[in-house]
């Protein structure tokens, strides 16, 4: 699900922050510091999966950020509880997975969260 936002602030190679219905929702946070083993295999990933849970039934959104120094943080927005668990269950995820520990992250952490308030400004 791309929305008219973020199609447009990609246009423009300008940040945006992904619109999400009024809450409850659910949370997945995937806080990861990479190796620097195969950056080009982990990109490729990326995008595969990227454009994998978008074809996720009860997908909403995903918003990411990446350090210089190896640290990543994704955020991925679902309707309900039972969206998330199929995603991380879905087994084009289960290999990628693996790969990631194999290979992509020196370490990494999985937070997972139901979202009952939204705040935004402006």
């Amino acid at each position: 699900m791309t929305t008219n936002t973020e199609a447009s602030a990609a246009a423009k190679n300008k940040p945006v922050i992904s619109e999400t219905p009024p809450p409850p929702y659910w949370v997945v946070v995937f806080t990861t510091v990479r190796t620097p083993t195969d950056p080009e295999g982990y990109a490729a990933a990326s995008v595969e999966m990227w454009q994998l849970v978008r074809e996720q039934p009860g997908y909403l959104a995903m918003d990411s950020v990446y350090g210089a120094d190896g640290k990543g943080i994704i955020v991925a927005y679902f309707t309900n509880e039972e969206a998330m668990r199929e995603w991380g269950a879905n087994a084009k995820h289960r290999a990628v997975q693996k790969m990631g520990r194999e290979k992509w992250f020196e370490t990494y952490r999985i937070r997972i969260g139901k979202i009952e308030r939204d705040n935004a400004f402006p």
